[in-house]
């Protein structure tokens, strides 16, 4: 990695293109072959990226061209693991009123809802995303992040106990395989040289920050889930640690993104609360960065980085602008959230990002590429700014 000071990132998705969406319909439908989906995408990849390098930004994405979404598009790489829409999850929730209820708190469309689950013991069929990377790498010289769904995301996502208890009776027995196929794809993706392998675990804010069933969610098998946050989070740190484990310091960096629903850009409707109750739990998980979302007031006290900064050798991905909003944050407000973040965490050990990613579902992105745009040209020319004043002032 580079030893540029406040290296700017994404944190993966990228609105899809009226041509991606349809391609991704239709190669469903088998109206189209895979190649010809995958050349509709390779197209929107090509433009993604160069709209990052346009913007300055230091580590790219692919924009998540190829996926429907940030965890469903599993389904299609590993074996035994089927895709649910709401109304066949339903089928296997014994609180049914409840489950409506929390369905009916979420401002998202039905068509955007949908599940992976386990129908039988799984394996991973082809790359989960190491294809991807190898794409993307023929596009630019620029360092890349590639992100995958977490341990944790997929296990509570995948155990639906009607479907997936004959071959595994219960969620912890379904995790193991997990870790065994995620490891699978990071010893690939560390062989191909990936710069930065961001791993997403964005449900551990619904076990702390869910009142009820309001703001429940943004992923369906986690509906069905009814645990004690504590117990839950201390599985989610285990199986953290089981993935990373001789992972780190092989060349490519391993962070956790942790945030707090993005399928909306209604706030009201979406996961509020500091993480103070998160950070026992994350300062105890084996990993290089912590990319948290920073730039919307539901994220609480920026004084909650203080624990983080007690951690040795370990970085901060700070969210400072806000994907979902159509307004452009200025430089001098990017430049200010920074100062004030800089008193609780050291400003040489931080990445600046969005708080998320600009299209997480396909079929509902939360802005327009050339909004996104804009965004992460004022991130690079705030991070520019602090840049020299921090060499004038000798600080670096």
């Amino acid at each position: 990695m580079s030893n540029t000071i406040l290296p700017t990132t994404v944190v993966g998705s990228w609105p899809r293109t009226r041509k991606v969406l349809r391609g991704l319909r239709d190669v469903r439908a088998e109206r189209i072959t895979e190649e010809q989906f995958e050349e509709i995408a390779d197209r929107a990849i090509i433009e993604c990226v160069q709209s990052q390098v346009v913007a300055g930004i230091d580590i790219v994405s692919d924009g998540e061209q190829r996926r429907d979404n940030f965890i469903s598009f599993v389904a299609d790489k590993i074996d035994n693991v089927k895709m649910l829409s709401v109304a066949d999850l339903l089928e296997y929730v014994e609180d049914k009123a409840s489950f409506e209820e929390i369905l009916g708190t979420l401002d998202v469309p039905a068509y955007s809802l949908t599940n992976p689950a386990a129908v039988g013991k799984i394996s991973r069929k082809k790359p989960i995303a190491a294809d991807e990377y190898q794409f993307l790498k023929e596009q630019t010289n620029k360092q890349m992040k590639v992100a995958i769904p977490g341990p944790y995301l997929l296990t509570r996502a995948m155990w639906v106990d009607g479907l997936s208890k004959e071959a595994y009776p219960t969620k912890e027995d379904l995790a193991v395989d997990i870790v065994a196929v995620l490891r699978e794809e990071i010893e690939d993706l560390i062989a191909a040289g990936v710069d930065f392998i961001q791993i997403d675990e964005p449900v551990l804010t619904e076990l702390v920050f869910t009142q009820k069933n309001a703001n429940r969610t943004f992923m369906c098998g986690a509906l069905t889930g009814k645990a004690d946050a504590e117990e839950e989070l201390n599985f989610a740190t285990e199986l953290m640690n089981k993935l990373t484990y001789e992972m780190r310091g092989r060349g490519s960096k391993i962070g956790i993104h942790v945030c707090r629903g993005n399928w909306s850009t209604q706030e009201e409707t979406l996961l509020r609360g500091p993480y103070y109750p998160l950070m026992p739990f994350l300062a105890k998980m084996s990993v290089d960065q912590y990319v948290l979302e920073y730039a919307t007031p539901r994220a609480g006290e920026l004084h909650a980085l203080s624990e983080l900064a007690k951690l040795k050798d370990v970085e901060l991905g700070l969210g400072i602008v806000n994907p979902r909003t159509p307004e452009i944050e200025t430089v001098e407000e990017i430049v200010a959230r920074v100062k004030e973040a800089a008193k609780f965490f050291p400003i040489e050990k931080m990445y600046l990002n969005p708080d998320c990613g600009f299209g997480t579902f396909a079929q509902r992105p939360m802005n327009t590429p050339e909004i996104a745009t804009q965004k992460l040209i004022n991130m690079r020319k705030a991070a520019e700014q602090l840049r020299s004043e921090l060499v004038e002032a000798g600080e670096v």
